[in-house]
């Protein structure tokens, strides 16, 4: 027995020597990864981004404005992807994930203040609820459809497969969505109010949207303080595992453990860098989704599609391009929670920061925007909350979930196309 055992810490040793031998990164060396890695997004990138300029300033026409800068932003985004790896790697799957957020959602957040200088209310109301239904249905069914078929362990090219499950952690998620249902309360409570009728005024109606959106706001902080200084690991120990004894380091260390019997996956480029690539990406396409917001008047006129419709589908898919191409290759690598992270927390961050932020700006410039969104879109925004949290509830997934939710936001898309606009728009 004893000689049968001594093999195995020579071969502990072995794997950790092997790992530590690694190509030093430099500036030089992380520059040339962030170009060669994605070389042929980057090309596309060089390609559509000055033609979308082009068409902007030559006045080619709507159409062809919104067409090339839609397709300069989907390059633009696998650059967010990359970075936002680059990153995560460092400092962790969740704080990764809350990064890609804030940086995916800077550029609806760029998007929605451009609207609502410009007093398309309506079609920014419809951005808003329609950026965390996209999140919730359409990016998180392709993170579960995806991987469900091509998964596969770190560091591995994702393979086809059949008989698979992800699984990930409920306790990280279900925080979020705990989250949005307080969401869902602070967007019935308006609409609930203005349809009382009776003595209401709109000017009551605004009183109570910003009440409201400085408690959602107030909210955000104390999600943040909770993330990153009462637990900034996530919640590692469950109450179970606590009354046994099992601290979080403990917790921790084992589950260091059962990563370094996976492929690991080492930075190939600097923080800096990478966080370079993040900022740069994020304000090109600013200036894409710009020039996206000035053509869609007459996308809207000459394709004769509603304001709503553009608000509520087809702005947050062109809005939400990073947290598509980010969370949906985490998922194809097996990576669950950073996926979860940007798809599920990119929609909480939309309720809880981006757009009580808006109502307040709404206030300071004088535009009387409000959370009293139509009935109809916070009752899908309702019922799109609860069919999420019932999927993520037992903790796994596979591609039968993806495409449930996927044909939901089909249906919404089919139904939000027969919305017609009201008089405000």
């Amino acid at each position: 027995m004893p000689e049968e055992a001594t093999p195995l810490p020579t071969i502990a040793v072995e794997h950790k020597v092997e790992k530590h031998v690694r190509k030093e990164v430099t500036f030089k060396s992380s520059l040339w990864a962030l170009w060669t890695s994605i070389f042929y997004f980057n090309i596309a990138a060089c390609i559509f981004v000055p033609l979308g300029v082009i068409s902007e300033l030559l006045h080619w026409g709507d159409i062809p404005t919104f067409v090339l800068n839609f397709c300069a932003i989907i390059p633009l985004a696998k650059v967010l992807d990359y970075s936002t790896d680059q990153v995560s790697m460092r400092v962790g799957e969740t704080m990764g994930g809350l990064l890609n957020a804030t940086f995916g959602n800077a550029v609806e957040l760029i998007v929605c203040i451009m609207a609502l200088q410009k007093n398309y209310l309506r079609v920014l109301q419809g951005s808003l609820i329609g950026s965390i239904i996209s999140n919730l249905l359409l990016i998180l069914g392709l993170c579960f459809f995806c991987g469900g078929f091509w998964a596969n362990s770190a560091g591995a090219k994702p393979t086809f497969t059949l008989d698979q499950y992800q699984r990930f952690d409920t306790d990280k998620a279900n925080v979020n969505t705990g989250l949005l249902s307080l969401v869902v309360l602070g967007f019935i409570i308006p609409a609930a109010f203005h349809i009382a009728g009776g003595e209401i005024s709109t000017e009551d109606t605004l009183h109570i949207s910003r009440g409201t959106a400085l408690v959602l706001l107030i909210t955000y902080i104390a999600f943040l303080f909770f993330t990153m200084k009462t637990n900034p690991n996530g919640l590692i120990v469950t109450p179970k595992e606590a009354k046994a004894g099992i601290t979080s380091k403990e917790k921790m260390e084992q589950e260091q453990h059962e990563d370094d019997e996976e492929e690991e996956e080492v930075p190939e480029t600097l923080t800096s860098v990478a966080i370079l690539g993040l900022v740069g990406a994020t304000v090109v396409i600013g200036v894409c989704a710009e020039f996206l917001v000035s053509s869609l008047e007459g996308l809207s006129e000459q394709a004769h599609l509603s304001h709503t419709f553009i608000g509520v589908i087809i702005l947050p898919i062109v809005g939400n391009a990073a947290e598509h191409v980010t969370a949906v290759s985490s998922a194809m690598r097996n990576k669950m929670d950073l996926a979860i992270a940007v798809a599920v927390g990119s929609s909480m961050q939309i309720a809880l920061l981006v757009t009580p932020f808006l109502v307040i700006l709404g206030w300071i410039l004088g535009k009387p925007l409000t959370l009293d969104f139509q009935m109809f879109e916070t009752a899908v925004l309702f019922v799109t909350i609860f069919v999420v949290s019932s999927l993520i509830s037992d903790g796994r997934t596979h591609w039968l979930e993806g495409w449930m939710l996927l044909s939901s936001y089909v249906i919404i898309a089919v139904a939000f196309y027969f919305v017609k606009d009201g008089p405000e728009a």
